[in-house]
């Protein structure tokens, strides 16, 4: 769906910035929000006097009378509470005119915002976005975004308009003066065409607090006032709105300091002078420094401008360490590592200059990675989906640091949280049980999920092949206390497969393939207490407890574990290994249906439910077929007897799926209510629900939801799939949740990137770089949508008889094309900006023929 917003829909963020970078948030009345640039999260961080405003004055025809010039905030008018303790700061600025309204429409990563106005005689929008280009990390990890404000002259009359953008830096924030530990700093710059505000701090440059940010343009007509006076008063705010208001031009301050320094407030500490030197009273002065940055043009009738900005910032150092509520012991605390955007753009300058650059291109690049997602054939609430939660990609959840440990080798290195608490991180570890679930980033930044699994297995799996589930050794603390996660460890050796198959990275694979052998081997020696095949051990999970007895999320994992590993084993010449471990599937296949099937579902087997507490005997699980999630994902097809796979779904959605939570009991966290509908982790339609069963097993999470939709739509089961999905994306609406901000523990919560599996099960997308094979089996005919490989992305076209890819970027490379599970073509070559037809009825390969041409 796309979505169309009131400036009423207070919760709507929309996240600007790239990987690993923070993010400054668009809000649906075209406010600034959020300002989480710090190296963490920060909801709710406002950053003073950081607004857009526009002056437009008509110039009158010489036989018609003049009207009048009009001054507005590019805002629609404040919403929510008004009565705040002492009434809104000074630095809201909330009793200066606001435009009458607006509307939002967001594609991730671009947002639009269309404002209203009867008075202004111009009309405005904003066009917002961070560059994204699929496969390409550091393109889609720049420090910045590009904010155009688009002005069409509806009149007969030209109209003098300027644009101008005040901005205050973020930087310095902490014990001292007025909460600030440091003063900042702005100047007006001017470099290779590239002309603005330009901010620092008195920091040093490796002190974690350290930081730039820059407001600019490449528009040659410009107005500017480098610095805004500064006072104990908002006298500097009344001077910039006098001046603006007046003309549209603004003027440089006379002097950077007011000399009369109030009694009353602000006497304590007053040595009795009725005056000090400017630089005396810097010091005694608040520390925030705001600049305003304008571009002036005369749009003539019927004419429509753009008045480009690029705000940008580089905050380089993180501390080495957590700095979490999980793990508590951080020993190089004191040390820094910097971020791996600071090492491509050390400053903010930098960032904007390379911004300024490269947009054409980048900007050509997103646009044609929106429209293969939200143009094509998909139903619109899975490209929204899909697309919303890139956004917890790039959130403060997930960073990328230089080289945090050495034994890594150098590089950058992916590193996250679960998710992200309103100022702080939340469950820190990149956590395996959890971002198992992810999907976005391995197909489409793989090269970052790679560098994850060097984590994994080169620091944090021991000689026995038990796997710490929550890494602190990446940034060279101890190792974490706790035993491994089953579903998290299994998980990571699913992924493993899946970066070698998206890269074919032979060497990648076997660098850790001795550790992920042992992995797999400890299931079986550890989780297997009597030898029979299944997994029966004390099992801990994803629900923050341990499974007991023979269950099936266990040994479904282990399952599609199992299969991918006879699959690597075969690859790198390791044959008694694939023999082994294809005969112990075959045994925990045979098992999961002998045990675990009650002839509608796959349940816990256990003596007794209540033995253990946080147990689910006979109820249904909804992860209960994760492994199959994984499988289809993995090319590794049904583990299970397809009718049974089916049936467990079923099951799924008709004893879990609620379209209406008022009559539901939970006294567990609460992610949906009320008349919402959502899909419960469990439910007991035959009875037998524990007294206390597992935790949150009353509770509503979008990644399962992600998750199973995925799977049933792998199942040939596309309608139940939009009935999850449906109800999951009405709750995020704008109104009551932030539809870019999927919340488990957490806000952008890693678990909620299962969603791109919904593109990869609609489209039936499969790429298997060891084998060079490309395959498309959509569910729908005709099918029109994104793809991605190991090194090129596009759109591919499917029809009855017909199939045709363009590529957008890099070079696709294939050995073999196959369509609905017939082989279309081979030895395809495609470079960026052409595309190929293959004509084939019913695409059987010995009626192809192929054409190509240009994209």
């Amino acid at each position: 769906m796309t979505r169309r917003l009131p400036h009423t829909a207070e919760r709507a963020a929309f996240p600007l910035g790239g990987i690993g970078t923070g993010n400054v948030s668009l809000g649906a009345r075209g406010e600034l929000r959020d300002w989480e640039l710090e190296n963490g999260p920060d909801k709710g961080r406002v950053n003073p006097y950081s607004f857009f405003a526009i002056h437009a004055a008509p110039l009158a025809r010489p036989d018609a009378a003049s009207r009048p010039a009009v001054t507005r905030i590019v805002e629609a008018p404040l919403t929510g509470r008004h009565d705040l303790d002492a009434g809104y700061a000074f630095d809201r600025l909330a009793g200066l005119p606001r435009l009458a309204g607006a509307t939002m429409t967001g594609r991730y990563p671009v947002v639009d915002i269309e404002f209203t106005d009867d008075d202004l005689p111009v009309e405005v929008s904003l066009h917002a976005f961070t560059p994204l280009v699929p496969l390409d990390a550091d393109a889609s990890g720049i420090p910045g975004a590009v904010l155009r404000y688009d002005v069409t002259n509806p009149g007969p009359d030209p109209v003098r308009v300027t644009v101008a953008g005040s901005m205050s830096h973020t930087a310095g924030r902490g014990e001292g003066p007025y909460g600030m530990r440091a003063r900042q700093s702005v100047a007006w710059r001017e470099d290779g065409g590239v002309r603005g505000l330009d901010f620092g701090v008195e920091l040093p440059e490796d002190d974690p607090g350290h930081g730039t940010l820059s407001l600019t343009t490449t528009d040659p007509s410009v107005t500017v006032k480098p610095q805004w006076s500064v006072g104990f008063w908002p006298d500097g705010s009344r001077l910039f709105w006098n001046d603006f208001a007046s003309d549209g031009l603004l003027e440089p301050e006379a002097r950077a300091t007011l000399e009369d320094r109030p009694r009353g407030v602000f006497a304590e500490g007053d040595d009795g002078r009725e005056s000090f030197t400017e630089e005396e009273l810097l010091e005694l002065l608040p520390r925030v420094r705001t600049g305003s940055l304008g571009i002036v043009h005369t749009l003539a009738p019927g004419e429509t401008r753009s008045f480009e900005f690029v705000l940008a910032w580089s905050f380089p150092n993180r501390h080495r360490g957590w700095g979490g509520h999980i793990v508590f012991r951080d020993p190089n605390w004191g040390d820094v590592v910097r971020n791996h955007y600071a090492t491509l753009w050390p400053t903010a300058w930098d960032a904007a200059r390379h911004l300024h650059a490269e947009l054409p291109r980048l900007e050509a690049a997103t646009d044609a990675f929106v429209e293969a997602l939200y143009g094509g054939t998909l139903d619109p609430v899975v490209a929204d989906a899909v697309g919303a939660n890139i956004a917890a990609a790039r959130s403060t959840t997930a960073f990328v640091v230089e080289t945090p440990n050495p034994d890594l080798g150098e590089g950058p290195v992916l590193t996250a949280w679960e998710g992200s608490f309103d100022h702080g991180g939340s469950c820190e570890g990149t956590c395996t049980h959890v971002w198992s679930y992810a999907q976005t980033l391995a197909w489409l930044f793989p090269s970052l999920e790679r560098s994850a699994r060097r984590v994994e297995y080169l620091l944090e799996t021991d000689e026995e092949g038990a796997q710490k589930f929550r890494s602190n050794r990446v940034f060279g603390g101890p190792a974490w206390f706790m035993t491994p996660a089953v579903d998290g460890q299994l998980g990571t050796f699913l992924r493993l497969h899946r970066e070698w198959r998206f890269s074919g990275d032979d060497a990648f694979l076997r660098e850790l393939w001795p550790a992920a052998r042992s992995t797999l081997d400890h299931a079986a020696t550890h989780w297997d207490r009597d030898g029979d095949g299944l997994l029966d051990g004390e099992l801990h999970n994803t629900y923050d407890i341990e499974f007991h007895g023979i269950e099936p999320l266990a040994n479904s994992m282990y399952l599609a574990a199992l299969r991918a590993g006879v699959v690597m084993a075969e690859h790198l010449g390791e044959p008694e290994t694939a023999v082994r471990w294809r005969g112990l599937a075959d045994t925990v296949a045979r098992g999961m249906d002998d045990v675990l099937w009650n002839g509608e579902f796959y349940r816990q087997v256990i003596e007794d439910a209540d033995a253990y507490r946080y147990q689910y005997g006979d109820g249904v699980l909804s992860d209960q077929l994760l492994g199959q999630f994984h499988a289809y994902l993995a090319g590794l097809g049904d583990l299970l007897p397809r009718e049974h796979v089916r049936s467990a779904l079923h099951a799924v959605v008709e004893h879990n799926l609620r379209e209406d939570l008022t009559r539901h009991e939970s006294t567990q966290r609460v992610y949906a209510i009320g008349d919402e509908g959502g899909l419960l982790l469990a439910s007991w339609p035959r009875g037998g629900r524990p007294a206390i069963p597992f935790v949150y097993s009353d509770e509503v999470w979008t990644g399962i939801e992600h998750q199973v939709a995925t799977t049933l739509a792998y199942a040939g089961l596309p309608r139940e799939a939009l009935r999850v999905e449906r109800l999951l994306r009405s709750r995020y609406d704008g109104v009551v949740r932030n539809p870019w901000n999927e919340i488990e523990c957490g806000n952008h919560y890693a678990r909620s990137l299962a969603s791109w599996g919904l593109l990869l099960a609609f489209s039936g997308a499969q790429w298997d770089a060891p084998t060079g094979t490309l395959a498309f089996a959509p569910i729908e005919l005709p099918f029109r949508g994104l793809f991605t490989t190991g090194s090129a992305w596009g759109v591919v076209e499917v029809d009855d008889t017909t199939t045709r890819i363009r590529v957008h970027g890099g070079v696709l490379d294939v050995d073999r094309l196959v369509v609905g599970g017939r082989e279309v073509a081979r030895s395809i070559t495609l470079p960026a900006g052409r595309s190929q037809l293959w004509t084939a009825r019913n695409h059987t390969a010995d009626q192809a023929a192929t054409t190509q041409e240009s994209a």
